[in-house]
């Protein structure tokens, strides 16, 4: 697995995946695309060795606020590193772009993401109630406070 920088010719893949991943809670192809071409951002894929897209992450830095506006991996790849190496590629392209803090928000009901979230460092400070839609299920709010460059 690689990763590398998204591109615009990764839309149909990336929206494809998205909405495998995550059904009625997916993002349209228009969003995902205006994510993916969208100032301020940075977005990874997480490739095969057959060039097939098996995930994905995206990053949002306006001056020192940074959020992460997505992450998904491939069932069958989770568990083996993958999301990690995308948030640490993400946290540090927040630092090199000035962010000194990094938000997120997961789904309550998803106590692996926020296991790797709180283990890179994340704290729970809040919750959004019936964030995501049509269930209503709630979103923690994390953030990260990033350390300042020497």
């Amino acid at each position: 697995m690689i990763l590398r920088d998204a591109t615009l010719a990764d839309l149909d893949e990336v929206a494809a995946l998205e909405a495998d991943l995550f059904g009625s809670d997916a993002w349209s192809r228009e969003i995902v695309r205006e994510e993916l071409a969208g100032d301020h951002r940075r977005y990874l894929v997480l490739v095969d060795e057959g060039g097939a897209i098996r995930g994905y992450a995206g990053l949002l830095v306006v001056g020192t606020d940074g959020d992460i506006q997505t992450i998904a991996v491939a069932p069958e790849l989770r568990g083996g590193g993958h999301g990690r190496a995308l948030m640490v590629e993400l946290l540090a392209e927040a630092a090199r772009r000035g962010a000194r803090q990094v938000f997120l928000e997961v789904r309550a009901d998803n106590p692996p993401a926020r296991g790797l979230y709180a283990s890179l460092g994340f704290a729970e400070i809040g919750v959004r109630p019936r964030y995501y839609q049509p269930e209503g299920i709630d979103a923690i709010v994390m953030q990260l406070q990033l350390k300042e460059q020497q």
